[in-house]
């Protein structure tokens, strides 16, 4: 069987499961996939459907979004947000809670930064196509002297 073009996914993912001290079996078991279907990702011989990597991503207790940018199904673009989940999710000193509420926190925090942009996106451009330039003491009164 040859190998499929899904990225360093296999290795990652071992790599994943190692750091979380759990046999190939162990992992499956949790994941609810067979252990013979995992070791076919480790080796790259199979591709997983995006629900199979949430499964695992869940095991693993890691992000799904970063193993969906290591099968390559989503873009390397938002890497910095996966991996601020990624370490979230993976730090040990705080619940499952706090981690849940951190998460929503960066996510509002996020929307909210994206709204001014978009915002201040539309102040920046002039209706009229003059910038600045044109107009710009229109309606003002003149300084006084």
């Amino acid at each position: 069987m040859a190998s499929l073009n899904v990225g360093n996914l296999g290795g990652y993912l071992r790599e994943q499961r190692r750091n979380a001290q759990l046999s190939l079996r162990q992992l499956a078991d949790a994941a609810g996939v067979s252990n013979p279907y995992l070791s076919q990702i480790e080796r790259g011989l199979r591709k997983p459907s995006a629900e199979i990597l949430q499964q695992l991503a869940k095991a693993l207790r890691i992000s799904a979004e970063t193993l969906y940018v290591q099968a390559g199904i989503l873009d390397e673009q938002g890497r910095e947000e996966l991996e601020t989940r990624a370490v979230i999710l993976a730090d040990p000193s705080i619940n499952e809670r706090q981690k849940q509420v951190l998460l929503q926190i960066y996510e509002s925090f996020q929307k909210e930064n994206a709204a001014d942009v978009e915002t201040d996106a539309r102040t920046d451009a002039p209706a009229d196509g003059f910038g600045d330039a044109a107009g710009s003491d229109a309606g003002t009164p003149p300084p006084s002297q």
